[in-house]
């Protein structure tokens, strides 16, 4: 957190009549560099017209009960506090936000600002443009971030996924070449479906869904076709989530899966866990999602005229190509690190990962060890046609290499020019985390699962934090290693103890010893003996 006050204008909101919070046009967030310039100890530009909401931002003193005695300010004025927000403090932190959206003329607001100074550490404040109020709503998604200037926002907590649910395509709406446009019964039914998906807030239960007749039929044929093609050409990883999908999350071709019953499965097994989506999310929201372990889905399916084509994804796509593989513990981690890369990224490396996301897990493939080609890819195994294609088309077979792959053109509507393969989920995860270091970020971000949020590694003292807590489990894994390898004499310790040296090189001219403090280096050469 900023002493600033910087790192609160990404929550200004508004309140009007009886609708929710909502972020205001014309607030901070929109007006960040003017904003920050804006504080009363320098010349101000004249103060609003009487009758003007106002949001004033000050830093509280490090001193018991300063809050109190700052917010006693607007009592005694009689100013109507319309809303208040407290931004909280890191651990190093010695100093606090707190944010007061207000509505008073002109002189209370002078006198506001005069008694504020001489409770508080700083004043900022900026008069907002009412007739702003009826604008659209500007995604948090796309505000600046709290913490890093004009970084694009992003979630740090699970339940700020509510905030980033920016449906770019369909939803209730359908275009003119949508199969189901013509037929006003469908048309209805995705209005109920976009219905759940937006009001659906994090923590509840993902309504179930009473399914027809006809969609039932649907699911079944499509079913029936896809799964006729798994066990020739999907993964071994996949196939063996099958049976698990089958016994506790009912996959048959007489039932459609519940979104909720699938969500419990998977949180048991990786820690995914399902949230239901309206349409089409942008780029940035969907990977978002990725980095806390949350997978937004469809529950609508396609429309029953084609049962083997949809120009969206749907619940077909969904629980037949993407659910058993994220059963998968390794496959998990891959698509959590795609999220996690994509945080603060620019607009341009979100490009790049979403291009690197739609050739990996929605169109890849694996190759095994007798030089045949296996599908990992959701998008293949969701579609009848394309999948024998891409397994025939050896000419459009390409090895996976992100700076190359990041620039392939992505077709919707027809079959890829490339499909591209890895060797193992592994390497995939490898190639990734490499292209990763390549995005330009002022930090370095971990999910904690604890707290189900997002840490962003910014200082020394966040990332000696981190260390610490990871060498409480590594002394776990080095309890456990030698306790097998005393009764395992083909325990590769060296292949294990070189597996944890490489994952910690850091680039440059520093080695990770040097990184921390001298009275720490003996005690890093001291682990490394005791694995061995």
């Amino acid at each position: 957190m900023s002493a600033s006050g910087k790192s609160f204008l990404g929550l200004w909101l508004y309140r009007s009549g009886e609708r929710e919070w909502s972020v205001k046009q014309g607030s901070p967030i929109h007006k960040r560099k003017e904003f920050a310039d804006r504080e009363t100890t320098k010349s101000c530009p004249a103060p609003p017209s009487p009758g003007d909401r106002t949001a004033i931002i000050f830093t509280l003193k490090n001193q018991v009960g300063n809050l109190a005695r700052a917010l006693q300010v607007f009592q005694e004025l009689g100013i109507n506090v319309m809303h208040i927000e407290l931004q909280p403090m890191d651990p190093e932190a010695t100093q606090a936000d707190v944010l007061v959206d207000i509505e008073c003329d002109s002189k209370r607001l002078q006198q506001v600002i005069r008694m504020l100074k001489r409770e508080v550490a700083s004043v900022k404040y900026a008069s907002v443009d009412d007739s702003a109020e009826d604008s659209p709503v500007t995604p948090f998604s796309v505000c600046s971030s709290f913490d890093f200037g004009d970084m694009v926002w992003f979630p740090r907590k699970i339940s700020d996924l509510d905030k980033t649910q920016n449906v770019l395509m369909y939803g209730s709406a359908l275009d003119a070449d949508h199969p189901g446009f013509k037929d006003p019964v469908y048309r209805k039914r995705r209005e109920q479906f976009a219905a759940i998906a937006n009001s659906y807030k994090h923590g509840t239960p993902i309504p179930k869904v009473q399914y027809t007749e006809e969609e039932i039929k649907t699911w079944g044929v499509v079913f029936n076709e896809l799964h006729k093609l798994y066990a020739k050409h999907a993964v071994p990883e996949y196939m063996e989530n099958w049976p698990l999908l089958v016994k506790y999350c009912g996959y048959r071709e007489d039932n459609l899966p519940q979104l909720q019953d699938v969500s419990n499965f998977l949180k048991h097994k990786t820690g995914f866990q399902l949230r239901p989506v309206a349409g089409y999310l942008s780029p940035r929201d969907f990977l978002a999602g990725l980095a806390f372990r949350v997978f937004h889905c469809t529950q609508y399916i396609r429309h029953s005229s084609d049962p083997f084509y949809t120009p969206e994804p749907d619940c077909c796509h969904e629980l037949l190509g993407h659910m058993p593989l994220l059963a998968n513990p390794s496959f998990a981690q891959f698509s959590q690190e795609i999220g996690l890369a994509s945080l603060g990224a620019s607009d341009d490396d979100i490009d790049k990962l979403a291009t690197l996301y739609f050739f990996t897990v929605e169109f890849g493939l694996c190759k095994q060890v007798d030089g045949s080609f296996k599908v990992y890819g959701a998008g293949l195994l969701s579609s009848v046609a394309e999948l024998q294609h891409a397994i025939s088309a050896t000419n459009k077979i390409k090895k996976f290499d992100p700076d190359i792959t990041c620039r392939e053109e992505c077709i919707i509507t027809a079959y890829q020019n490339a499909y591209y393969f890895t060797d193992s989920f592994e390497e995939a995860k490898e190639k990734m985390r490499t292209f990763a270091d390549s995005i330009q970020r002022p930090f370095g971000v971990r999910y904690n699962p604890y707290t189900q949020s997002v840490d962003v590694l910014s200082n020394a003292k966040k990332i000696t934090a981190v260390v610490s807590e990871l060498r409480g489990d590594l002394s776990l894994v080095c309890s456990a290693l030698k306790k097998v390898s005393a009764m395992d004499e083909n325990l590769d310790v060296d292949g294990i103890v070189n597996l944890l040296q490489t994952s910690v090189q850091v680039s440059g001219e520093r080695s990770p010893a040097s990184l921390g403090s001298p009275d720490n280096s003996d005690n890093s050469q001291g682990s490394n003996k005791e694995l061995q």
